[in-house]
């Protein structure tokens, strides 16, 4: 095939539709060309940086004819930032992108082209993020900086505000910068791996206002630590505990596996749905938890769930959708692999007096099979909860042996949650596929899937 575009060269290009990633699709004879910051109905001109055999990218370099859903970006580190690439665009119509990247995948991959239904937005979608991580660097004259990378890179780029982090999280990260100039505390260099704050991290209780920092050091002590944390909590009353987690490793990895309180309990609590929940320093916990309650609301409601039935929650994480669904069930086993999460799940149980639910500790692949062939249990209902990498062919083979009534599956990756559906779909009926909009102007989206059992 011959290409017909050529790098460092300019096109005018019709955008017919919009990527995986959000970014605008145009084509030159079929040739397909990616172009970041581009919308679907817009005539652009642009440059093309890179040429692959079956594709190149783009340079947006002008807008010819905009699109009617392009609209101004709120923020000025937007463009060199990335960490929401949709923020050029008018809400409601990421929703429909979100939709139908997810209509796509179905309409590729599934015998059942099932419609996807609209994606669940957020009636305001701003400041959601009850966690904030920032690296904390130098500029070129030396002075202490945080903020986030820049896209692609680790250089630091200053923040002012940022409209999906709360606002009270930025002002605790500016404070621990001076207390960190005041008390000669000095910020990790990556480059010769000296210094010492590496990040700092705020984990917000959207219901409680309780709030947790974390400051992650190069070190095992940081200098002035009680006086600082203290500091911290007289001028931010709502900081419950202030930690110091200790990773002095050459990587890229954010958190060591050592927490310790310097001050305060260790973890603070959050209210979702009906129930309260402990948050640690190293559990999963959404960071949009307003979202999080509808989508697990979507799938108990989906799942219908009675009291004669038995549940396994799979990568339970800290039990959240196990606890909702155990007031329905007669009983719930969730099974994570991270021990700390499991921890805090069981401590979660006992702290909301449910009763009716067991958590295990272990890779999901194999004590999942362990649970059903050792101790005979046998649900009537699954939920799953995968990372981004979607199940594993095993307890797909398990789900599928065991012929469970339902399967919810919630999915924070639809290209793999349509791949795993569709190894299923030869003995489950794909009946529902709901988008939820839990990451606001970026390109992520979950889903919430119900599947029910074809009648032989």
């Amino acid at each position: 095939m011959d290409i017909p575009v050529r790098k460092n060269e300019e096109y005018i290009v019709d955008i017919i539709d919009n990527g995986f990633e959000g970014e605008g699709i145009a084509k030159i004879d079929n040739f397909a060309i990616f172009i970041e910051g581009a919308i679907k109905g817009e005539k652009c001109k642009i440059l093309i940086v890179k040429v692959n055999s079956s594709h190149a990218f783009g340079k947006l370099l002008e807008i010819i004819e905009p699109s009617e859903y392009r609209c101004q970006p709120d923020c000025e580190t937007y463009k060199r930032c990335g960490g929401c690439n949709l923020r050029h665009i008018e809400y409601d119509e990421t929703l429909n992108i979100k939709q139908e990247k997810v209509q796509n995948l179905v309409n590729k991959t599934l015998d059942n082209k099932i419609e996807v239904k609209k994606t669940l937005g957020m009636g305001n979608p701003y400041n959601y993020r009850n966690k904030a991580i920032y690296p904390v660097g130098t500029d070129k004259n030396g002075q202490i900086v945080f903020g986030v990378y820049a896209k692609r890179t680790h250089e630091i780029i200053p923040l002012k505000e940022c409209m999906i982090q709360k606002d009270i999280s930025y002002e605790i990260a500016s404070f621990i910068i001076e207390q960190m100039k005041k008390f000669g505390v000095t910020a990790y260099n990556e480059n010769n791996k000296k210094g010492l704050v590496r990040h700092i991290i705020t984990k917000v209780g959207i219901q409680t206002d309780e709030i947790m920092v974390i400051l992650v050091i190069n070190g095992k002590e940081m200098p002035y630590e009680l006086t600082i944390a203290n500091n911290i909590i007289d001028e931010f009353p709502n900081v419950k505990t202030v930690v110091k987690n200790i990773n002095i490793r050459n990587t890229n990895v954010i958190m060591g596996n050592k927490n310790e309180a310097i001050v305060g309990r260790g973890y603070i609590t959050d209210v979702l749905g009906d129930f309260i929940f402990k948050i640690s320093p190293m559990s999963f916990y959404q960071v949009n938890p307003i979202q999080a309650e509808a989508l697990y609301n979507i799938g108990i409601e989906k799942a219908k769930i009675t009291k004669d039935d038995l549940v396994c929650d799979l990568y339970c994480g800290i039990g959240t959708i196990g606890i909702f669904a155990s007031k329905f069930a007669k009983k719930v086993y969730g099974i994570e692999i991270v021990e700390q999460a499991i921890e805090d799940a069981r401590a979660n149980a006992k702290l909301n007096k449910v009763n009716n639910i067991d958590f295990i500790c272990g890779d999901v692949e194999e004590a999942f099979e362990e649970l059903i062939k050792k101790e005979k249990v046998k649900p009537d209902v699954v939920i799953v909860d995968p990372p981004r990498k979607g199940l594993d062919e095993n307890t797909i083979n398990n789900i599928l042996k065991l012929n469970v009534g339902r399967v919810i599956y919630i999915s924070c990756n639809p290209a793999t949650m349509v791949r795993d559906l569709k190894m299923m779909e030869d003995k489950y009926e794909i009946e529902e596929i709901q988008p939820v909009d839990m990451f606001p102007y970026t390109s992520h989206v979950e889903c919430v899937a119900l599947m029910g059992r074809k009648e032989s």
